[in-house]
């Protein structure tokens, strides 16, 4: 009977130690407490970015320019049967009219998962950075992303706008047979670099 009661409590024992382990593991997986939503907030952690980029430019330019000048002068006299008539004119004119526009639109949709480098001690942002490669036949897709995110607009599914990261770095670059046919040629680019 004292072996029985030996084995329960034992029993007992290691399952509040592997609880108590299980909990810990929790409180650290999740974020500082068990009622915060997991989110990233120290150095190491993922984020989700969803890349949500549009920008539309318009510009445009009109001037006109119009110049008259006229200078005439005339002279008369007489003296007797015999006399003279004279007359001088001069006239200039100018005329310039340029009109110039441009447009400029991009639209980017894309989400990759970054990574929290550091925080800033002074104002407790996220500073972070990502990088996602596809390769797809033959042609490969890279894109980075770096910037800082305030803790407050990280989304409550640990996600974050690419429009609310502060000194964001995008670049999208491409390399493949696609690329290299939309880039000139060497006579196109030496001629371009002559005029």
């Amino acid at each position: 009977m004292r072996k029985k009661y030996t084995g329960i409590l034992l029993l007992g024992i290691f399952l509040t130690i592997g609880m108590e382990a299980g909990y810990a593991q929790f409180l650290l997986n999740s974020s500082r407490s068990l009622f915060s939503d997991v989110k990233a907030f120290k150095a190491g952690d993922a984020i989700m970015v969803y890349i949500m980029e549009d920008t539309q430019a318009d510009n445009s330019a009109s001037t006109q320019e119009n110049r008259t000048s006229e200078i005439s002068g005339s002279v008369s006299g007489g003296a007797g049967s015999a006399g003279f008539k004279g007359n001088v004119g001069l006239g200039t004119g100018n005329n310039f009219q340029g009109s110039g526009s441009t447009t400029r639109k991009e639209r980017i949709r894309s989400r990759l998962s970054a990574r929290v480098v550091e925080l800033d001690s002074v104002s407790g942002n996220l500073i972070i950075e990502g990088t996602r490669t596809t390769k797809i036949n033959g042609e490969t897709q890279k894109i980075i992303i770096k910037g800082y995110v305030r803790p407050v607009d990280v989304m409550p599914d640990n996600s974050v706008y690419s429009y609310s990261i502060l000194d964001l770095s995008l670049f999208i670059e491409g390399d493949g047979s696609v690329s290299k046919i939309q880039e000139p040629g060497l006579i196109t680019k030496f001629l371009r670099l002559l005029f």
